[in-house]
């Protein structure tokens, strides 16, 4: 079977992307085993990176299932999806991705993601109604037509709201929930160990840091490389679809499509989940100095409370099929430890800067795909 140049095209930028959230977001699960001196950088990354690729083996033969993966894919009617639509999408995600990185930026790649597919997906949508409205009415002006195209376009249904509202829910959902269980996990960790010896305590934790470490590494790739599987999935059932008349994708009902092509495609997670792992590899180290020192200082104790919360939450969302940040669930968790000892061992300085790169990650990376969008098919 040969694929079209576009497909492949976006096979390799989504890959390119998931490698790039895997440097992008390294920090999320080494900041805090780096700064309490556990690891070295380097053997973080690699411990890391091993987790991320295991948890592959979690999705397609433990719970046999990729959720988030198949929420990603339907978050937009799939009769506004086309491969350029999903190519713009991709294009503006690495744009935003790389601009967030270089700056040290802890933003959502995950959210980047969504948001360029939602983006792309619109504007396709508003161009055709554009094109509809200035054939059936010629008389009306530039501004007249986009007018009425828009109002078209808010009753089309574009964005399957039932799987995108869950999603902007759970940017400010999963900080919350780290958290609370952070510190709630700080306060029994401390009740626990409050008449213990002090340096025989933080050898302990520092043993636990690496399990919990990995148990966020794991729930890390489970999240986030089923998002760029969802990606390709959405490019490969569009192609199968729409392109070849596929009878077999045709007789599947459309809901169940995506478990047929996961098992179809097997190799997709896999590499998905190979690319994730040596994205984490490379690094990110300025997010990681972002991550693990600039938000709150934080012991072996509290990595371990920070870590484990995170991996609660992350496989609590993984479970109902809800893709959240990584980058948000341990930002909250490592709030949540910083909490326990006082409000103002918190910088919310710095908080406050991250909470506004992540509300505007959608919206920006929506606006970038739609212009994408229209360079795209204005030179196609």
């Amino acid at each position: 079977m040969e694929f079209p140049i576009l497909l492949i095209v976006i096979i390799a930028l989504a890959l390119v992307f998931d490698y790039i959230n895997g440097f992008h977001d390294a920090a999320n699960s080494i900041a805090t085993i780096v700064s309490t001196k556990v690891l070295t950088p380097f053997q973080a990354v690699l411990w890391a990176a091993l987790w991320n690729f295991a948890a592959f083996f979690l999705a397609a033969y433990i719970f046999q299932d990729f959720k988030i993966g198949n929420t990603i894919a339907k978050t937009v009617n799939e009769n506004f999806i086309t491969l350029e639509v999903i190519f713009s999408g991709l294009i503006a995600a690495i744009a935003w991705n790389l601009l967030t990185w270089w700056f040290g930026i802890p933003s959502s790649s995950s959210h980047t993601l969504i948001g360029g597919f939602l983006g792309a997906a619109l504007m396709h949508a508003f161009m055709m109604d554009y094109h509809d409205v200035a054939a059936a009415q010629p008389a009306l002006g530039f501004w007249e037509t986009c007018k009425e195209a828009f109002t078209q376009v808010t009753h089309q249904s574009v964005v399957k709201f039932n799987k995108v509202i869950p999603i902007f829910l759970f940017i400010f959902m999963a900080p919350i929930i780290g958290m609370i269980i952070s510190i709630i996990i700080t306060l029994i960790i401390v009740h626990l160990y409050k008449r213990s010896n002090p340096h025989k305590a933080d050898k302990s934790f520092k043993r636990l840091q690496l399990g919990s470490s990995a148990l966020f590494s794991l729930g890390h790739g489970l999240n986030d490389a089923q998002k760029v599987m969802g990606i390709i999935g959405a490019a490969l059932i569009y192609y199968h679809v729409e392109m070849l008349r596929d009878p077999v994708y045709l007789n599947i009902p459309s809901a169940d499509r995506f478990k047929f092509f996961s098992e179809h495609y097997l190799w997709v997670p896999l590499v998905s989940f190979v690319a994730i792992a040596l994205g984490t590899m490379s690094g990110g180290w300025k997010i990681i100095k972002t991550m693990g020192t600039k938000i709150t200082k934080v012991t072996s104790l509290e990595g371990v409370s920070a870590e484990t919360a995170g991996a609660i939450t992350l496989f609590i969302t993984d479970h109902f099929g809800i893709p959240v940040s990584t980058t948000h669930t341990i930002t909250g968790s490592i709030i949540g430890v910083g909490l326990t000892k006082r409000v103002s061992a918190v910088r919310w300085g710095i908080t406050v800067s991250l909470l506004w790169a992540w509300v505007l990650t959608i919206p920006i990376s929506a606006i970038v795909a739609g212009i994408t969008y229209l360079v795209v098919t204005f030179l196609s």
